[in-house]
């Protein structure tokens, strides 16, 4: 098996900008998987986390140029990825009033609470609430961050979190006392 050597992300986004196909094929795979994961999380739907990465990633490509090195690529394509799932979710109310949230039905996934269990937990959360989790508790963004990108008011990234937080504890409680 030959050895293959890694390119360091400077001389990936130079391969990449001289259009060689293996810099933008290894960009490509360097990074897909993370992206998909994270479309997934944002629209809670393959398919169309599916479009987001095929979509997300031409615009990587035509928008290299652009990109002026004041984070890491990984960073700044997350950044496109996020707001290519948001906007491919945008046709949707993101942020339905909360009465139309409070129900009564459980889905029971079990008698163990496990990385799958949680995955799941998260992903019957209402679209808004979703978002807003995902962004800030999954991969870190401030609520001023959320707030931008989502168009909201801080206040409601933080009460969406608020409310994402409630419903899981209440989802989990459920899941252990079964």
């Amino acid at each position: 098996m030959p050895l293959t050597i890694r390119m360091t992300e400077a001389e990936l986004i130079q391969g990449c900008l001289d259009n060689k196909r293996l810099a933008q094929k290894e960009l490509y795979d360097r990074y897909s998987a993370a992206m998909y994961t994270l479309a997934y999380r944002v629209t809670n739907d393959f398919d169309l986390a599916n479009d987001v990465l095929q979509e997300g990633f031409l615009k990587v490509f035509r928008a290299l140029p652009n990109f002026r090195k004041e984070s890491s690529l990984g960073a700044w394509i997350k950044t496109i990825i996020i707001r290519t799932a948001l906007s491919k979710i945008k046709r949707n109310p993101k942020f339905e009033p909360i009465e139309n949230h409070i129900t009564s039905d459980w889905v029971d996934w079990g008698n163990h609470l496990d990385v799958e269990y949680l995955e799941k937990a998260i992903q019957s959360l209402p679209e808004g609430y979703r978002a807003v989790f995902v962004l800030i508790e999954v991969e870190g963004y401030s609520h001023k961050e959320v707030a931008e990108q989502l168009n909201i008011s801080v206040g409601t990234s933080k009460s969406q979190l608020f409310y994402a937080k409630k419903r899981l504890r209440k989802v989990i409680t459920k899941l252990l006392d079964v």
